[in-house]
């Protein structure tokens, strides 16, 4: 009898939480590693206002900035397994989970400018880069941009033979790190939200970042030298997790997708104008020397990295590099 009472009494919770159920919006947790005012951080914001706006409330956007959620090492994985929906990893974290040929976006002065950039990621390349993260349980959506990086350490930095000995943090990348080799300097695999400290207490002497990360994250204050070597990009793309995307209703991933092709250009509209300031915001500190290198020592850098090319043929792929160099080359 008592039974009875409790399947009864269950039944009609269930019916009458039916339509608060039925109208419950659909939550997309969307972590990352950087701070709110960055390119990121902005685009994830502008992204969440128009996803929202579109779907009428039908989606939420739950944002975790900064690190807040998960660090660089666990987010993926936490969006394998579903725990989080939605990230925006930089482009050389899709090397260890074991598509290699993003680690291409990690070589030095393989892109000269925004312009050849752009002719990977909007082309069928970047398109084809996409759906290889398909077979890992990821659904690639868009290419967001940060910028070109520069190096920093508190040791002036005029040419490659100024960084030997160095210790560098960087992304868990074989071209990363073979290419802190070639200039002779001491890789250090690190989380993002523990570079500041390491560089605060000398665990690492310096790292390579565009301005907007260096400046937002502080890391200025802990370093006496910026030079402005422009060597290599990072970008990010934002992917969701595969089967949570192909379950959404046909209409909400339309308006998700327009959505994000509109954050998409917003993204790589400010992150120029938003390193331009960083860079601008780190010299008026006056806490870090800002060094621009003449055109014979930046030749002397090009001539130093662009052999990890050559080195990385293997691990990539010397077609795809083959054809990235043919693709920057068109006009």
């Amino acid at each position: 009898m008592k039974r009875c009472f409790l399947f009864a009494a269950f039944t009609l919770v269930c019916f009458f939480n039916a339509p608060v159920l039925a109208d419950a919006p659909i939550v997309i947790k969307f972590s990352h590693v950087v701070a709110k005012d960055t390119p990121k951080g902005k685009a994830a914001e502008k992204f969440k206002a128009l996803a929202e706006a579109a779907t009428k409330g039908r989606v939420k956007i739950e944002l975790y900035p900064n690190s807040t959620l998960y660090k660089d090492k666990e987010e993926l994985e936490a969006l394998q397994l579903g725990a989080v929906q939605m990230l925006a990893p930089s482009l050389a974290k899709f090397g260890p989970l074991g598509v290699k040929e993003f680690e291409l976006f990690d070589l030095p002065f393989i892109f000269n400018d925004k312009q050849a950039l752009y002719r990977v990621t909007q082309g069928p390349i970047g398109q084809d880069m996409l759906k290889k993260l398909e077979s890992k349980g990821i659904r690639g959506l868009a290419y967001w941009d940060n910028g070109f990086k520069m190096m920093t350490s508190n040791r002036p930095m005029r040419v490659p033979a100024d960084m030997k000995g160095l210790k560098l943090r960087i992304q868990s990348s074989k071209v990363l790190d073979e290419q802190m080799r070639a200039l002779g300097a001491n890789p250090q695999v690190m989380a993002f939200s523990e570079v500041y400290q390491a560089m605060q207490t000398g665990v690492v002497d310096g790292s390579e970042n565009p301005p907007s990360n260096i400046f937002t994250q502080k890391m200025h204050e802990v370093q006496k030298h910026l030079t402005v070597t422009n060597h290599g990009y990072i970008g990010y793309a934002v992917i969701v997790n595969k089967k949570f995307w192909d379950k959404l209703p046909a209409d909400i991933r339309t308006q998700l997708e327009a959505a994000m092709k509109e954050a998409t250009d917003y993204a790589n509209n400010i992150a120029q104008q938003e390193n331009d300031q960083a860079l601008e915001n780190i010299r008026k500190s006056g806490k870090t020397v800002i060094y621009v290198p003449t055109d014979a020592e930046r030749a002397e850098w090009r001539k130093v990295l662009v052999p990890v090319h050559k080195a990385m043929e293997e691990r990539i792929g010397k077609e795809l590099i083959a054809s990235v160099n043919k693709a920057t080359a068109a006009k």
